[in-house]
């Protein structure tokens, strides 16, 4: 059981230079060993003048299989797009999101959490 009185909130940025899918992809977050993660907040920039997709896998580490959050997501030139709409995502230990573009996309991604020890993990 994740101990909730030792909480540690953090917002991190990264720019995605992968065109490839799966353990190609740049990782965004890794949950780090005896902690889970809630995943509160996710938004993707598109910083180039045109349409590109954007990509956004979440590995789960007891299987090792990769899932999609966004499969070609289509940005509109300079624009931004929040993930977050779909609620939070719990993530335990080994757990990742990755990201991935389209050629000639500039894509960052914007990430905050919460991750609590947890000790049995």
């Amino acid at each position: 059981m994740p101990d909730l009185s030792s909480s540690k909130f953090f917002t991190s940025a990264s720019t995605i230079t992968s065109t490839t899918a799966g353990a190609s992809a740049d990782v965004v977050y890794t949950v780090p060993a005896n902690f889970s993660s809630i995943v509160r907040y996710l938004l993707l920039s598109n910083g180039t003048n045109s349409s590109k997709k954007a990509y956004v896998q979440f590995y789960h580490a007891s299987n090792g299989v990769y899932h999609y959050l966004a499969n070609g997501l289509l940005m509109s030139g300079h624009s931004i797009t929040s993930l977050s709409s779909f609620g939070s995502l719990s993530l335990f230990e080994g757990d990742k999101i990755v990201a991935f573009k389209e050629a000639g996309m500039d894509l960052d991604i914007s990430l905050s959490a919460e991750e609590y020890y947890d000790p049995n993990r």
